[in-house]
């Protein structure tokens, strides 16, 4: 292989991602769940501090849903507390 037959970086399409949208679920049953969104990781910025452990957030209205600690409904999901405030969401 010589230097002539290698792609440039540049010439490699790169691929595009979905724009985040205003409200995202990482549950599969909920009808916030865009699978498109998580080919890429999604970050969540909570009062200016990154949460890795967020399960669901809305940017309009300013709230993110996280796990209760190991509690469980009676259906083995985890028990998820709305918690209120900044929220940003961006891909790494």
């Amino acid at each position: 292989m010589t230097d002539s037959e290698v792609t440039p970086v540049s010439a490699v399409p790169s691929v595009q991602a979905v724009a985040l949208p205003d409200r995202l679920s990482i549950d599969l049953r909920s009808p916030h769940h865009i699978a498109a969104a998580f080919d890429r990781d999604v970050r969540i910025r909570f009062n200016d501090k990154e949460r890795l452990d967020v399960a669901e957030y809305c940017v309009s209205e300013r709230w993110i849903r996280v796990p209760a600690g190991k509690a469980l409904d009676r259906k083995g999901q985890p028990l998820l507390m709305k918690l209120r405030g900044k929220v940003e969401a961006f891909y790494e």
